[in-house]
């Protein structure tokens, strides 16, 4: 190879791994929502956390400025459920688009 060639493969590769960080950052910011005074980002861990309370019921869980609320479980685990799932898919398609221009 010449060197412009593994100049042009080295910056392609770093231009998409730019991206990627780019979309994460996009979207993770996508994933932030408020609810019933608090501030919550969807994700694994508040979604974890809504299934080990007591559904139907309120409870006090510290949001994401450490702020303590009272949520209904099940109305804050729907809206981070579906936050999470709808900026799941749009990652994914933006994902799956760059990955068939490298």
């Amino acid at each position: 190879m010449n060197t412009d060639a593994l100049v042009a493969h080295a910056r392609a590769r770093f231009d998409h791994a730019a991206a990627r960080r780019v979309l994460k950052e996009k979207y993770e910011a996508r994933m932030v929502f408020a609810h019933a005074g608090g501030m919550w980002r969807a994700g694994p861990n508040l979604l974890t956390t809504l299934l080990a309370c007591a559904q139907d019921q309120d409870v006090v869980i510290l949001d994401l400025y450490e702020i303590p609320v009272k949520i209904t479980v099940t109305d804050l685990f729907a809206l981070a459920h579906e936050r999470w799932q709808e900026q799941m898919n749009a990652w994914n398609v933006e994902c799956q688009e760059l990955n068939k221009k490298r």
